[in-house]
């Protein structure tokens, strides 16, 4: 397959390789370190990534956007990822749900919130799915259970639906200022058929945000508790159809964005553990001249250029430019991405170990960011769904 990318795609790569580099790689360990997980947040980096359009490039060119394509937006998510990964994943967050809001929302939908999306750098999305007992069984479900899945409430009442519950762990939850929420609006059947899907702005009456979580990776990404107390949700915020919410997906996008971003921690822990291999000496001889670190550093590029053609591949297939297409492919590179980013930052941190310092701030926090990958796109439930994909078509 050819990879290359045509001139607009190189402008964007570049353009995120500036931006991660010069605005991004400078604030990324300072924020990092900050112990409040409110506090790690920054919005000026927001809002400097909003002016150049990292914020709202998936969103059709028809509505403002750039209408950027799967392969252009995987590029970019790797540059920003090589700055900070964190940081990438927030800008990316919006583009899984602005492709919601173009695909599966009326105009009148369009206009109430795409329009005020495209228009507020500080404007960011969220989707609230998981709950405290509703997690993984969302995707390995018991069709015929209708105990499986989402248990948020959602009743109606007049012109309005009232929901109740809580969501948890929800990317963007204290930052963002419109949700795509799941909920369950016949709880007496499974979870196909009885969930209604709304978008809820963040000063719905009756809408809370609860916890912010203080996690070891992904320190600058931001995730809460929601809360639901009898929430007053008009009906023309409803979308789709009543009870068929199970039916509004992100598409290919949501399968392939993990792999993209951990190329991007792949590259930058490559690329560290070379220079410092380069440059470190013991007993007088470079540890590049060593062959256990030469070995070590070979793994480590061909993983990454193993990656980079896995994410390429599905990218394009989801762009519709390959004849032949997977439908396990996007799934199994989430699985590998998963597996991948935990060796390369695992192995530069042996590497910068070899001379026999301090672990340091930067490959610290490389090998603690790869570890969220363990709940996001390599836990059981995900390989799980990568087998059930083939066995439904028989071949990968």
């Amino acid at each position: 397959m050819d990879f290359s990318l045509n001139e607009e795609q190189r402008a964007w790569q570049l353009k995120a390789r500036r931006f991660a580099d010069e605005e991004i790689r400078p604030l990324s360990l300072a924020r990092d370190a900050i112990h409040g997980p409110r506090d790690t947040f920054d919005w000026e980096i927001i809002k400097k990534g909003s002016k150049l359009g990292f914020r709202t490039a998936a969103v059709p060119k028809a509505w403002g956007g750039d209408g950027i394509d799967y392969v252009t937006q995987a590029v970019i998510m790797a540059e920003l990822a090589r700055a900070d990964s964190a940081i990438s994943k927030t800008f990316s967050q919006c583009w899984k749900w602005s492709h919601l809001i173009a695909d599966f929302c009326t105009d009148d939908q369009k206009r109430r919130f795409l329009v005020p999306f495209m228009e507020d750098d500080t404007y960011l999305l969220g989707s609230a799915s998981t709950e405290p007992n509703a997690g993984s069984d969302k995707r390995v479900l018991v069709d015929s259970d209708p105990k499986s899945g989402w248990r948020l409430r959602a009743e109606k009442r007049g012109d309005e639906w009232i929901l109740n519950g809580e969501k948890t762990f929800i990317a963007n939850g204290p930052v963002a200022k419109l949700f795509f929420v799941n909920t369950r609006s016949n709880p007496d059947v499974s979870i196909r058929e009885g969930t209604t899907v709304f978008l809820v702005p963040n000063d719905t009456p009756g809408f809370r945000v609860g916890k912010v979580f203080n996690k070891l990776g992904w320190r600058f990404y931001q995730n809460a508790e929601l809360i639901f107390e009898d929430a007053r949700v008009p009906e023309a915020n409803m979308v789709g159809k009543v009870h068929e919410g199970y039916k509004t997906r992100g598409g290919s996008f949501s399968d392939f964005e993990l792999a993209a971003n951990a190329l991007g921690v792949c590259d930058d822990a490559a690329e560290s553990a070379l220079r410092f291999a380069r440059t470190e000496k013991r007993g007088g001889i470079a540890l590049a001249d060593e062959q256990i670190v030469q070995l070590k550093l070979n793994e480590m590029f061909m993983l990454t250029e193993a990656l980079r053609s896995f994410v390429m591949r599905v990218a394009a297939e989801a762009d519709g430019k390959c004849d032949r297409k997977s439908p396990s492919a996007n799934v199994l590179a989430m699985n590998f991405a998963s597996d991948t980013i935990h060796r390369v930052t695992e192995l530069n941190m042996d590497i910068h170990g070899r001379a026999g310092a301090h672990m340091h701030a930067h490959t610290d926090k490389l090998v603690r960011d790869g570890i969220i990958w363990t709940h996001l796109a390599g836990d059981s439930v995900q390989r799980m769904k990568a087998v059930d994909r083939l066995r439904s078509v028989g071949k990968p």
